[in-house]
């Protein structure tokens, strides 16, 4: 979701999992429903819009509002909200593009995906609530029974386990569980990274604007710092740019074998 430039432009919820005219480039914008539930994981962006939908159509709230009130409110976070104008009045820090220069903030139909306005204190809150060393249940939303299926392995990536429910599984934290979290990034350069480990209760936080990988990278070496293990994130980020790296090399090769084949046929020919 790349987000609309004024608030009279956002879609509906409806209309925006039909066909979302905020799409990022190379989205579709569309969301389907692919595969049977509980058969298969896929990241989804459209996934938490949906779940947005379903939360104010049984609730009765705005999203907004629920969170606020079943969220937000028992943690302690007092500076969070999904509301574009609530948090413009409350004094936003400037947002960066990739040149430096400054850029006003999107408004989305999103809001579940894309769209919490918060701070680093508020985020410390949210990640300590996750903690099962933290207050009792009575203090954080979720159980420390759903704290433990959150954290068990729902999904791999080229054979290493990736994702929880709802969060990343980042590295082995070597006490039998993962160092966990959640990144996020959208345009034109912004980037948030939270990673906590639940062994014992270390965590980093990162917000960070100009920059679309920072903030990942900064928790990715906090991660092998704590573990000695390669965060899984960094590790898909940089594969990217190794495979890139190889394909280069191989056309190099197969190029200059080319080149070999060619003058050595041109020699035979006496040419």
């Amino acid at each position: 979701y790349a987000g609309f430039d004024a608030a009279e432009d956002v879609q509906s919820l409806e209309a925006s999992l039909t066909l979302a005219r905020d799409a990022s480039e190379g989205a579709r914008g569309a969301v389907r429903v692919a595969s049977e539930p509980g058969s298969a994981w896929g990241y989804s962006g459209g996934g938490y819009t949906l779940l947005q939908l379903l939360i104010e159509e049984v609730s009765g709230r705005s999203f907004s509002a629920y969170m606020r009130e079943r969220v937000f409110g028992p943690i302690g976070m007092t500076r969070t909200t999904f509301d574009h104008a609530e948090a413009s009045a409350a004094g936003l820090a400037e947002n960066f593009d990739l040149r430096g220069g400054t850029a006003p903030f999107r408004h989305y139909t999103s809001l579940a995906a894309t769209s919490a306005f918060t701070s680093a204190g508020d985020l410390v809150a949210f990640v300590g609530a996750q903690w099962p060393g933290g207050r009792g249940d009575a203090g954080r939303p979720l159980s420390v029974a759903t704290l433990g299926e959150m954290r068990r392995p729902h999904a791999a990536s080229l054979g290493v386990d990736t994702w929880g429910l709802g969060v990343m599984l980042y590295a082995p934290n070597g006490s039998g569980d993962y160092i966990v979290g959640h990144d996020g990034n959208d345009e034109p350069a912004i980037n948030t990274a939270a990673r906590l480990d639940p062994a014992r209760g270390d965590a980093i936080i990162l917000l960070e604007t100009g920059n679309p990988l920072l903030a990942t990278r900064l928790a990715g070496e906090w991660v092998f710092w704590k573990t000695g293990n390669v965060d899984n994130l960094t590790f898909i980020i940089d594969l990217g740019g190794v495979l890139r790296l190889a394909a280069i090399g191989a056309g190099v090769i197969l190029l200059a074998g080319m080149l070999l084949i060619w003058s050595r046929a041109r020699r035979r020919s006496g040419g």
